[in-house]
């Protein structure tokens, strides 16, 4: 049987490539009962931030054609609310569990950060720069070269464990991106976060969110998503992690074939709660089948 272990450095070693991403599988426990949550990779919980977030107002999630938009708004109770109520409950499962953390100024990720880095049982946080700036006029950290250094350096300083900063594809050069976050201390990225998008009610003729506008995900935006994990793939010495519109096994092995180190998988866990153990069997039975030892023997091959 092929090896499926990989290690994305800082203390973040997976027993396979497959990840959930955050937003879509809740705190894990929501799918205890569909599958073997000790089998994943790991997850990575909703987005959390330093105060209660009530989120935004209904609607705000539409289906569209081969994906869905979202607008929840990381509606969240707190970080001081996950390590009192809900780390007690997931830290003895036995995978590496990340929290996504998420804010509104610098000084909100880092005073997040801080608290989470206290969490013995969590190897990691997923960094969420796609965020709006509040004290910059509203624009995501992730869109600038300087602001996304800015924040991933002052979290670097109080966050010990694997930093994993996810990238926002709303970008003109994703590259530039990944490569100022890496250079402040980024042990990896995660890259694509949503798209931009929107949807209009032609009958009522009024948009369907109430935010308007909204984060598309699903199987729609996989071909952007692979060519931005390939783009990074080539200019960044450290792992990247593939999401964005993963809906089977095939898929991930494309992203791992990209360069990506290893994947995540969202949308697809609300079409299909058991996906990732769908995957995981999926990509062990393609190293097998194609002679390969190692998952680690197919990362970025599809351009060696």
């Amino acid at each position: 049987m092929a090896a499926l272990n990989i290690n994305l450095g800082n203390g973040l070693a997976l027993n396979n490539p497959v990840l959930t991403a955050s937003g879509t599988f809740g705190y894990g426990l929501e799918f205890q009962d569909f599958i073997d949550l000790n089998r994943l990779g790991g997850f990575i919980v909703k987005g959390t931030t330093l105060h209660h977030r009530e989120g935004n107002p209904y609607p705000r999630m539409a289906e569209t054609p081969a994906g869905m938009l979202n607008a929840v708004g990381l509606q969240n109770k707190g970080v001081d609310y996950f390590i009192e109520h809900i780390y007690p409950k997931i830290k003895d499962i036995q995978t590496n569990i990340l929290v996504n953390v998420s804010g509104s100024c610098v000084a909100d990720y880092v005073a997040t950060a801080e608290k989470i880095n206290a969490l013995e049982q969590i190897p990691g946080i997923e960094l969420n720069i796609s965020c709006p700036n509040v004290k910059e006029g509203g624009m995501a950290f992730g869109t600038q070269c300087a602001s996304a250094a800015e924040v991933v350096k002052a979290v670097r300083q109080v966050y010990h464990k694997h930093l994993m900063v996810k990238l926002s594809p709303n970008v003109t050069n994703i590259q530039e991106i990944a490569l100022a976050v890496e250079a402040e201390g980024a042990d990896s990225v995660s890259l694509i976060n949503t798209l931009l998008g929107m949807a209009i009610d032609a009958k009522k003729r009024k948009p369907v969110l109430s935010t308007i506008t909204g984060g598309l995900s699903g199987a729609c935006v996989k071909p952007i998503a692979l060519r931005m994990v390939w783009q990074v793939a080539q200019v960044v010495k450290i792992p990247v992690v593939g999401l964005g519109g993963i809906m089977s096994a095939t898929d991930a092995i494309e992203f791992l074939l990209a360069g990506a180190s290893a994947i995540q998988i969202g949308t697809a866990n609300f079409i299909d709660p058991t996906i990732t153990m769908k995957v995981i069997d999926g990509i062990e039975e393609y190293l097998s089948a194609n002679d390969f030892d190692s998952v680690k023997d197919i990362i970025g091959a599809a351009f060696k």
